[in-house]
């Protein structure tokens, strides 16, 4: 059974950073689930993509947004040394035309599978909901969505890290 560790945090709080620095402990096998499908048209993101694949060891590889995580991940040869998922927020939004209990027990599904495999998985989530209540219904249902996977997440996992300001903060 794999090792789940979480890194969550605010926007901008190093969280990528720092799950790439405990990822590479790893050696080159890691495994890089992007959970972003690139959009051409947002110039924005395409740097900011560019920006984190810069970080990352040119030896690692990536699995490009796939729909089915644990299956492209059993798939590849030789198996990795470690799997490192960024981030549960881009898997969320891939999702969100879906209804909530579908999207939660989708993720269920996946932390099972990802913790069945013979690696450490490093998941890196984000924490959107300190701030007001939105407005907007969408925007509310978002930031459940996320809260609740969040909390999913740290439930399985063996730690928990909170980023603040580039410092990680146990959680467990």
């Amino acid at each position: 059974m794999a090792e789940l560790i979480y890194v969550t945090g605010p926007a901008r709080s190093g969280k990528s950073a720092h799950a790439v620095a405990r990822a590479t402990a790893w050696g080159d096998g890691v495994a890089f689930v992007a959970t972003y499908r690139v959009d051409p048209t947002d110039a924005e993101m395409a740097d900011r993509v560019r920006r984190h694949r810069a970080e990352r060891p040119p030896a690692w590889r990536t699995l490009e947004a796939p729909d089915d995580v644990a299956a492209a991940l059993t798939a590849l040869a030789p198996p990795p040394a470690g799997v490192l998922f960024d981030s549960t927020v881009l898997w969320t939004a891939a999702r969100f035309e879906r209804n909530d209990d579908a999207i939660l027990d989708d993720w269920s599904d996946l932390l099972v599978q990802l913790r069945a495999l013979p690696c450490p998985v490093l998941i890196v989530g984000d924490e959107v909901g300190w701030g007001p209540v939105p407005m907007e219904p969408a925007v509310r249902r978002f930031r459940d969505l996320v809260g609740w996977i969040g909390q999913r997440t740290a439930a399985a996992a063996a730690e928990a890290w909170l980023m603040v300001a580039g410092c990680p903060v146990r959680l467990k």
